[in-house]
C-alpha cells in the first residue's frame, strides 16, 4: 500500500497526517493564524515517527476546498513545495469529501446511508454536498460540492448530516428535518485526505506539482480578522 503525506489547513484545525501501511500518524494545531508555521514542523514530527523521510512516501494529499481561502492555499502551496523538492505527486482531495469519509467512519452505516456534508462559508453561505459510499467504502458525490445561503441547502431524500455550518447559521436550518442530530463536531482532518488520497493514488488520479490547484466556489472572499493578520505577517 502506498504511503501518503496529507496536509489539510481548510479550516480553523489544522492537521496533518503519514498513513503508512494499516498505520496513521497525525497532529493538529489550532488557529488559522498557526496554520502556515505548524504544518511543517507537524510534517518533521510524523516522518520522525515513522522513521522514515519524505522521500520514502508516494505522494502527498491535500485538502484542496472549499474551505477558507487562506487554508486552502496553505496547503496547496506547501504541498507543492514538498512536491517539488522530493519529486512526488500530488493528490488535490476535496475537503467535503473528507468530511463525508469521517461521519461514515464515526457513525457506521446506519439509515439513513447518505451523508450531507455542510461547512460554514463565511458571508451568509455554506459549502454543501451529498454523498453515498461505493463498495470499497469511498464517498461518492450525489450532489457535488455547491456554494449556497444556508435556507437553499436542498438534500435529496433523506441524510445524515455533519458539519460546522449547522450551528453557524442554526436559525436557517431551525425546523430542517435533514439538520436534527447533525455532528457539527466533524470537520475537514488530514487522516480522512491521507485515507482518500491513498484511494485516488491507487486509482492513478495523481498530478505533478505544478498542475496542483485549490478547490475554490467563490471569487469574493470575506477574510476573518485572523486570515487578514497571518495575510500582513506573511507580507511582511
Amino acid at each position: 500500500m502506498a504511503t501518503i503525506l496529507a496536509i489539510e489547513t481548510s479550516s480553523e484545525l489544522a492537521s496533518c497526517a503519514l498513513l503508512r501501511g494499516e498505520r496513521v500518524y497525525f497532529r493538529e494545531s489550532s488557529g488559522v493564524r498557526t496554520h502556515s508555521q505548524a504544518v511543517l514542523p507537524m510534517i518533521q514530527e510524523l516522518l520522525e515517527e515513522a522513521g522514515i523521510v519524505l522521500r520514502d512516501c508516494e505522494a502527498i494529499a491535500y485538502g484542496a476546498g472549499p474551505g477558507s481561502f487562506t487554508g486552502v492555499r496553505t496547503a496547496c502551496g506547501i504541498a507543492q513545495g514538498l512536491g517539488f523538492g522530493a519529486g512526488l505527486p500530488l493528490l488535490p482531495i476535496v475537503t467535503l469529501d473528507a468530511m463525508a469519509l469521517a461521519h461514515r467512519a464515526r457513525h457506521g452505516d446506519a439509515a439513513p446511508a447518505q451523508v450531507l456534508t455542510v461547512l460554514d462559508a463565511r458571508m451568509n453561505e455554506v459549502y454543501w454536498a451529498q454523498y453515498r459510499f461505493d463498495d470499497a467504502g469511498q464517498p461518492v458525490a450525489v450532489l457535488p460540492a455547491a456554494l449556497s445561503a444556508p435556507g437553499d441547502v436542498a438534500p435529496a431524500g433523506e441524510v445524515r448530516s455533519c458539519g460546522n455550518g449547522f450551528p453557524a447559521y442554526a436559525e436557517a436550518f431551525a425546523g430542517k428535518p435533514f439538520a436534527e442530530g447533525a455532528d457539527a463536531a466533524i470537520m475537514p482532518h488530514a487522516v480522512q485526505v491521507a485515507q482518500l488520497g491513498r484511494a485516488a493514488f491507487a486509482a492513478g488520479h495523481a498530478v505533478p506539482a505544478a498542475q496542483a490547484q485549490p478547490l475554490y466556489l467563490r471569487n469574493k472572499v470575506a477574510y476573518t480578522k485572523a486570515e487578514r493578520e497571518e495575510m500582513k505577517a506573511s507580507q511582511a
